[in-house]
């Protein structure tokens, strides 16, 4: 126990405000958790491993884990890994911090997409970077116009070595890359020599059908790091993940002096997962957060129609958010404190984007509330509009 008269320290990241229906965080309801399979899966790795799962583990990750990603992401993508392609992360945030470490330096240029996940952007930034958007237009990135931007910047004396984006299910958008840019987008990498680091997280949550082949098993080696992550597809308090990469990239993270320091990342809860795999608890808690997250999507974009006609989106065919386009001159930042007083947050757009743009847009999340709570919080976002003064006008969403 602290101190007396001390505060007691938080446990988790987030509470969600019980006035609020807080549509701003992508993070999973604690009822969806596999509490029981994960003890369960615990339990049986330091059965099967003994002393040898709270020992220091191998650098790569261990050999169980390792093994399974290789023959899951076989299934899963467009092809499978080598086993000296995998390393174990803490997360897919921690393999943007260990992919950023070895491949960055101070003043150079990193390109991302635009709109993409906003807190990549404070992880590149860490790293003494210049952060630009990669040219994009409705239906993604531009990948002649971002190889040509790539050039300039190097004729006038720039070092750029990386592009981020999230071309699956992404955040914030819930769109894919379309198969042919992607092709293009990777001829790209290889004719100029940038590494495109591929943050492929909701992969395994799509909804209507396949994910596309992921950036990684379109290219030859050294082009794409692809990084991974359980945090979605199973729990985020697991902290665990992986990358897939060349073999002389995962060689280097594995020599780093804090791998050497401590062993394997995360080597018990990577155990665990093995086992959580090998007991098919992986394949039956994925089967029912899809179903769930599914519900949940298609309540919200339901309620949306309804109470919110005015706005325009494109149904996502997974992952965890709806981008919704606010009719002019209604601006997501202006909206907010109206929202926020009726019971119902979000996020602008402007999060999105490294420049000072996006704020037509905004982000809901489907994780985190069943399908009650996220009709009411479309209600009150609908409130909310009618009394920030802005007319209602009549709408269809993108695919209509």
């Amino acid at each position: 126990m602290p101190p007396t008269g001390l505060p007691v320290p938080p446990i988790v990241q987030f509470h969600s405000r019980p006035e609020t229906v807080d549509l701003a965080w992508g993070h999973p309801d604690p009822a969806s958790l596999p509490m029981a399979e994960w003890t369960d899966a615990y339990a049986g790795a330091l059965r099967r491993y003994g002393g040898s799962a709270l020992t220091y583990g191998y650098a790569n990750g261990p050999g169980p884990l390792i093994e399974w990603l290789a023959e899951r992401l076989g299934h899963t993508d467009g092809r499978a890994p080598d086993l000296d392609q995998i390393f174990v992360t803490a997360g897919a945030s921690h393999g943007l911090e260990l992919v950023a470490a070895l491949l960055c330096g101070r003043g150079d240029t990193v390109l991302v997409d635009a709109p993409t996940y906003h807190l990549a952007f404070r992880m590149l930034a860490d790293h003494g970077v210049t952060l630009l958007p990669a040219p994009s237009d409705p239906d993604g990135i531009d990948p002649s116009a971002t190889g040509e931007l790539v050039q300039r910047l190097r004729r006038e004396g720039h070092r750029v070595p990386l592009l981020y984006l999230v071309p699956t299910f992404g955040n914030p958008t819930g769109r894919s890359l379309a198969g042919p840019r992607r092709a293009e987008l990777v001829a790209v990498a290889e004719r100029t020599g940038l590494v495109l680091v591929e943050d492929d997280t909701y992969r395994e949550l799509g909804y209507d059908g396949p994910a596309p082949p992921s950036l990684y098993s379109l290219a030859g080696d050294g082009v794409v790091v692809r990084l991974g992550s359980f945090s979605k597809t199973v729990a985020p308090g697991l902290r665990l993940g992986w990358l897939t990469a060349a073999p002389p990239l995962v060689a280097a993270l594995a020599r780093r002096g804090y791998v050497d320091s401590g062993g394997g990342v995360n080597h018990a809860t990577a155990l665990a997962m093995a086992e959580f795999a090998r007991l098919g608890s992986y394949e039956r808690h994925l089967a029912s957060v899809r179903l769930r997250y599914r519900e949940q999507r298609d309540a919200l974009v339901a309620a949306v129609r309804q109470h919110l006609p005015e706005v325009t989106f494109a149904v996502p065919s997974g992952g965890w958010f709806l981008w919704l386009r606010l009719p002019g001159p209604v601006t997501a930042s202006a909206l907010l404190p109206y929202a926020e007083t009726d019971g119902v947050s979000y996020l602008p757009g402007t999060h999105f984007f490294v420049t000072d743009s996006g704020d037509e847009y905004v982000r809901l999340s489907y994780s985190l509330f069943g399908p009650e709570t996220l009709v009411e919080g479309v209600r009150r976002l609908a409130r909310a509009m009618a009394r920030s003064g802005d007319p209602v006008r009549r709408g269809t969403d993108a695919r209509s």
